[in-house]
């Protein structure tokens, strides 16, 4: 009785153990595949619990999330064949087990080093293809979209999913920076002379063209002028003319008396002349007679 109870157990314990080697779970970040001599002979497991033949078969799990790639800053040369220092991170997962086991043996380490390899490609001809102030500002989404779609078609055989791209961080070696900022400090004076020059020229044509509607507004005042003045003497000496019509004596009598003020007005003036001079015929006349 001893006996069979010790075996029962014994068979009860082999049983358990068997099962325990035989069950395994997914869970929901996983990715898991059935290997049976090394040969994939399952895949795509839904997250519970799973059987396999101890022993015989095999489980490898992988993960899930999305992971994370970044690698040491590359030196890589523009379109103008100017160095430039860099750093990129990759986010990418894992969409195909079967394939990711089969290129890389299931070894997280291997993949990364190849992704990196991939990604350092695609950086190297994207940024070859462009220059410096498109690569860092004017282009950077345009660069980001062909970097990640030439990267994703060859990633795409290791059968994982490549999320996204970024540059953190583009710099000039050191060796070149210094040459760099003299071209740019060169260049940027080069552009503040031009725009001086540009300025100097628009500043000479306005003032020239200030100076022809100055020359063209004192010429029509003067014009104007004259014609006003004309008309006013034209007026003046029709009235001089009226008047005189009218007494001739008078007028020429006033015109006597504006002489005298005119030539004898200032103190210390001199006038030499003949008492009998015609200028002098309305004072010898102070009778008033004619």
């Amino acid at each position: 009785m001893n006996g069979s109870r010790f075996a029962a157990v014994v068979i009860t314990g082999l049983i358990l153990v068997t099962i325990g080697l035989s069950a395994f779970t997914v869970n929901e970040r996983e990715l898991a595949i059935k290997l049976q001599v090394g040969k994939v002979v399952e895949s795509d497991y839904a997250p519970g619990l799973h059987f396999k033949i101890p022993i015989y078969q095999t489980v490898r799990r992988f993960p899930k999330r999305i992971l994370t790639i970044s690698d040491r800053p590359e030196r890589i040369f523009t379109a103008e064949r100017l160095a430039l220092q860099v750093d990129s991170f990759v986010k990418w997962r894992i969409v195909d087990p079967v394939q990711f086991y089969t290129s890389t043996g299931g070894i997280l380490r291997v993949a990364s080093d190849r992704l990196a390899e991939i990604i350092n490609n695609a950086i190297v001809t994207e940024f070859g293809k462009r220059s410096v102030q498109e690569a860092i500002s004017v282009g950077r989404a345009e660069l980001r979209r062909d970097m990640l779609a030439m990267a994703s078609t060859t990633a795409q055989g290791l059968g994982v999913e490549l999320i996204d791209i970024r540059v953190k961080q583009v710099e000039f070696p050191d060796d070149v920076r210094n040459s760099v900022y003299a071209q740019m400090r060169e260049e940027r004076a080069r552009v503040a002379a031009e725009r001086r020059a540009q300025g100097h020229e628009i500043a000479e044509q306005r003032r020239s063209s200030a100076d022809k509607e100055r020359t063209i507004i004192l010429a029509d005042a003067y014009r104007d002028g004259q014609i006003l003045r004309g008309a006013g003497d034209a007026r003046a000496a029709e009235i001089y003319a009226s008047a005189y019509t009218k007494d001739p004596e008078f007028y020429a009598f006033y015109r006597s008396i504006n002489a005298y003020r005119n030539s004898m007005g200032k103190p210390g003036d001199i006038l030499v002349l003949d008492p009998n001079n015609e200028f002098f015929r309305y004072l010898n006349q102070s009778s008033g007679k004619r």
